[in-house]
């Protein structure tokens, strides 16, 4: 990465369909659907000009709720194209939450789909607009949710007061090529293009306003890292409303003219199959999804000699799954990314090239164009190498600001333009780094400063440990004690909780060893498959008996 671009979405894209026009752009394979590239920018240019011709204006805010549809990513290019906003919603999403996020981000097309899992996004949307029921489509005047004119329906069945995806082809028919190209003519890489709500433990969630400018340099600096070419194959299953899906996807695919195959949602069995039918050269997952493959028990009877590299993250990455996915799954060229949605989101990543050591041991140095650096959390200054402190980042990728959330922002982003991410880490003397905790997951027992990530790491070189998460219980002795939270081997035999909390008293100091452990079948997790540490503290506090303590915490 030389020199950062100052395009935007559309104009890549439609760079990348005039150099690589016969080359696969997106597949769908649960969907029987391929673009090439120059096919792909053409079914954009209708959708663009669908939505156009439906009324939606430059700055308008476009809210898509849907799992990994095709139609997912042709919205995200369309939106970028005629200088809409892209507003993500997490698909986990219920009444409630859909609610808040229409109305912040002040919503006025709503592209969705009739559910997921448990969740009846039909049911929920019509709970908050009853108006849809006599609506006509285009013509929705809601009383909760002022902003929303037009719902668009992906799936096959019909829905009163919303239109269909497919009435988007009807209204590009209204719209001159000399008005779209007056559109996309106007636009500005320094305009935001892209909204994605942190999904934040405390507080309501706020809505990240992300540039061209941002999330294309991103997508080349992190394509980079992993050395895309048109010929590599990215599987991407991760969420697509979440970073890892559209930024560390998406937009390193595209950048790079990879192929893109989107996949509805995680299945291990599915993403297995695909790697081996569509001979995907890279696959990007959270480690739980890594760990739900090479546990799985049909996991020797699947192909994966044409894999090389990909992306785990999203949360810590346990090194054991690591060297796994690297000896087991041919991914030779693995990485990890660093980053947060504040941050495009890539601050940090590791190289294809790096020593194995620094590739399953830290987050790697920062991506070209991005300052990192560890400041002392007591005073700001820089702390020296090896010492902890929080991880702060600076350059193109930092975001606007938060939509409509100025003092957020600021206490988000300091005076000199340093993104502080909360996270705690060390940085060593040639630029790697490591996350070692966050600054509100420090447990802190007795006036000791205890961090959960050296625990889980210490942890998962017991034979008989699967996956452990540690976080911190009240106590009213201590203010706070050690619990980890311990998913076992199928294998693992008659190990007992007592065994567990000796290993640890034997290998590290005393007073991190977990004054509990507790076995459990899995934790709770986001939609992105982040790990909610605060709900396993809510869960231990009942489960434990902690309430009396937790109230002593809280007065």
């Amino acid at each position: 990465m030389s020199e950062l671009l100052n395009m935007t979405i559309g104009g890549m894209l439609e760079k990348q369909a005039g150099e690589y026009p016969d080359n696969e752009g997106l597949v769908s394979p649960t969907r029987n659907l391929r673009y090439t590239y120059k096919q792909l920018n053409e079914e954009v240019d209708v959708i663009a000009r669908g939505f156009m011709g439906m009324g939606v204006e430059k700055g308008d805010k476009v809210s898509i709720w849907a799992t990994n549809y095709p139609e997912w990513v042709l919205t995200q290019f369309a939106t970028a194209k005629i200088g809409a906003v892209l507003v993500t919603v997490n698909t986990n999403y219920k009444q409630f939450e859909l609610e808040y996020l229409l109305k912040q981000s002040d919503t006025s097309t709503l592209v969705m789909i009739g559910g997921f899992k448990d969740s009846n996004y039909v049911e929920h949307i019509r709970g908050l607009c009853p108006e849809l029921n006599e609506a006509e489509p285009g013509k929705l005047v809601s009383k909760k949710l002022p902003f929303l004119k037009n719902v668009v329906y992906l799936d096959s069945d019909k829905q009163p007061g919303m239109f269909h995806w497919n009435d988007l082809k009807k209204f590009a028919e209204n719209v001159t090529e000399e008005e779209y190209h007056v559109r996309k003519a106007s636009l500005d890489p320094q305009d935001v293009v892209n909204m994605q709500y942190t999904s934040g433990t405390t507080g309501f969630p706020k809505g990240v306003m992300l540039t061209h400018y941002n999330l294309v340099n991103n997508g080349v600096a992190v394509g980079d890292c992993m050395k895309l070419t048109p010929r590599d194959r990215l599987l991407i299953s991760v969420p697509l409303f979440h970073c890892f899906g559209c930024v560390l996807g998406v937009m390193a695919s595209f950048t790079h003219a990879t192929t893109m195959l989107v996949l509805e949602a995680f299945n291990p069995v599915k993403v297995m199959t695909i790697i081996q039918e569509e001979k995907c050269t890279a696959v990007h997952g959270v480690p739980t999804m890594f760990i739900s493959m090479l546990d799985h028990p049909d996991f020797a009877q699947y192909d994966f000699s044409t894999l090389r590299t990909g992306i785990m993250a999203g949360s810590p990455c346990p090194i054991e799954f690591m060297k796994r996915a690297i000896s087991d799954m041919n991914m030779t060229e693995i990485t990890i990314t660093y980053g947060q949605t504040e941050s495009s989101p890539a601050i940090t990543m590791t190289r294809t090239d790096d020593p194995i050591e620094k590739r399953v041991e830290t987050i790697g140095q920062h991506v070209p164009g991005v300052e990192a650096k560890i400041i002392d959390i007591e005073t700001g200054e820089d702390a020296p190498y090896g010492v902890q402190g929080e991880i702060v980042a600076r350059g193109y990728n930092i975001m606007k600001g938060y939509y409509k959330m100025p003092e957020a922002t600021a206490q988000a982003i300091d005076e000199e333009n340093w993104l502080h991410t909360g996270d705690l880490g060390t940085m060593d003397a040639d630029g790697y780094f490591k996350v070692t905790g966050r600054l509100k997951d420090m447990i802190i027992r007795g006036g000791e400063n205890i961090y959960p990530r050296e625990i889980e790491e210490f942890m998962y070189t017991h034979p008989a440990v699967r996956d452990v998460q540690v976080v911190g219980v009240p106590d009213i002795r201590y203010g706070e004690e050690v619990l980890a939270c311990v998913v076992l081997k199928e294998d693992a035999g008659d190990v007992t909780e007592e065994q567990l909390i000796q290993y640890v008293k034997d290998g590290l100091s005393r007073f991190k060893s977990p004054r509990y452990v507790k076995f459990v079948d899995g934790f709770p997790l986001t939609a992105s498959g982040k790990i909610q540490k605060y709900k396993m503290r809510e869960w231990a506090i009942e489960e434990l008996g902690l309430k009396k303590a937790a109230e002593i915490e809280t007065a």
